[in-house]
C-alpha cells in the first residue's frame, strides 16, 4: 500500500475543502450581518432608554413642584366655614 493518493482522490478532497470553506464564509458573513443588526438595534434601544429616563425625571420634577404648591388637606378650610 502506498501513501500516495490518486489525482482524482486529491481533487475530490480539494473540492470538499473548498466547499466547506465557502460554507463557513457564508455563515461568517451571515453572523457578521446579524451582529451588526443587533448592534444597531441596541444603540437605538439605548437612545430610547435615555429619552424615557429624561422624560421620567422631568415628570417626577414637575410632580414634586405641583405637590409643593398644592394645598394640603389639613390646610384647607371646610366649606361650611
Amino acid at each position: 500500500m502506498s501513501n500516495q493518493r490518486s489525482p482524482d482522490e486529491l481533487a475530490r478532497r480539494l473540492d470538499a475543502l473548498e466547499s466547506r470553506v465557502a460554507y463557513q464564509e457564508h455563515w461568517l458573513d451571515t453572523l457578521d450581518e446579524a451582529v451588526a443588526t443587533q448592534e444597531r438595534r441596541l444603540a437605538q434601544l439605548e437612545r430610547i432608554n435615555e429619552l424615557m429616563q429624561h422624560k421620567l425625571r422631568e415628570q417626577h420634577q414637575a410632580l414634586q413642584e405641583v405637590e409643593a404648591t398644592a394645598p394640603r388637606p389639613g390646610d384647607e378650610v371646610p366649606p361650611h366655614y
